[in-house]
């Protein structure tokens, strides 16, 4: 089947083409982003893939329903940058990858935890210029710390279950309680009773309108002082500015993002010869307590595998007009 691969990276390439060696698919790869004027290079195309950063809304879906194209497949397990009722109503298929390797992302707030409390990046910075002065890096045992998990499906889990080997209290919030967060003697509170009693507070919750801007001026006065907030989810769950302020306050005393709301025009690509115009992402990177990384938590062999093969086999099935098992409804 012709498929347009939006936002194609390197990677996305070789390892999307492996995993389509048997399904023989024709895969037309582009490093554009899908947007209202790139829509036009999918002509022809019976379905899409697009990621994270692609435009799949009400406008795009109704040109590429004009094409012909009868499917968007997303490379991801999150689906807020599709307008699914759009395209419910054009007829356009959408299928998501709803599991791939959860502990790439546990596992990466984990680490961006550790280098924002320990100072990590800020070190090996020193180090480099033969500055080995300890003065600026001093953190703190997580040892005995609470730490508020807002999200406690896989991902979540697992970063708890991490906490509670480095001796952690874990703290959850989520509409919907996990008896495997429970077994690890995590208790659930209300988001104001999670802040209230959390040195880190770590996203792992999907962006909806109930979760947009989760994290904002009001939630940060409440959360107990000098705490870091750890986001591998989605960037709109943070208000950017207000995080900002906490940060100049002493507030907010960390702050270790993997997403960011304005990414689209950003991240997954080298903007390093350029002028960055996005004045709200400079100020961030400016904080010495800031650790800002391009939306990579999910970025290792077996999760990129997993995520290549269920969006090969959401193509098969498709074409051969088999049930989608990873269709997104609304």
């Amino acid at each position: 089947m012709k498929t347009a691969i939006f936002s194609t990276r390197p990677y996305d390439k070789s390892m999307l083409s492996d995993a389509n060696r048997e399904a023989g698919h024709d895969l037309r790869f582009l490093e554009d982003r899908l947007t209202p004027s790139t829509v036009a290079l999918a002509a022809g195309c019976a379905a899409v893939c697009v990621f994270v950063n692609d435009a799949v809304d009400a406008e795009v879906l109704a040109l590429l329903a004009r094409q012909g194209t009868r499917l968007v497949a997303t490379r991801s397990t999150g689906y807020n940058h599709i307008d699914v009722p759009a395209a419910e109503r054009l007829g356009i298929a959408v299928v998501r990858v709803t599991d791939y390797s959860p502990h790439s992302v546990a596992e990466f707030a984990v680490g961006l935890l550790l280098a924002v409390n320990r100072k990590i990046a800020r070190a090996s910075a020193r180090t480099r210029d033969g500055n080995f002065d300890l003065h600026g890096l001093m953190g703190f045992d997580l040892h005995g710390k609470t730490v508020g998990v807002i999200g406690t499906g896989k991902i979540g889990t697992i970063f708890a279950r991490i906490m509670t080997g480095f001796g952690c209290t874990v703290v959850g919030h989520d509409r919907y309680p996990s008896p495997a967060f429970e077994a690890l003697g995590g208790r659930y509170a209300t988001i104001d009773e999670l802040l209230d009693c959390s040195d880190v507070v770590s996203l792992h919750c999907p962006l909806t309108e109930e979760t947009r801007h989760i994290v904002n001026a009001a939630s940060l006065a409440r959360a107990r002082r000098g705490g870091i907030l750890v986001n591998t989810s989605r960037g709109g769950l943070v208000d950017t500015e207000a995080a900002i302020a906490a940060l100049k306050t002493g507030q907010l005393g960390g702050l270790a993002i993997d997403v960011y709301e304005q990414e689209a025009s950003l991240f997954f690509q080298d903007l390093s010869s350029t002028i960055i115009t996005d004045d709200v992402i400079q100020r961030l990177v400016s904080f010495p307590n800031v650790i800002v990384t391009g939306h990579q938590a999910f970025f290792t062999v077996e999760a990129i595998g997993q995520i290549m093969r269920t969006t090969i086999e959401s193509l098969t099935a498709f074409e051969q007009g088999r049930e989608l098992v990873n269709l997104v409804r609304e």
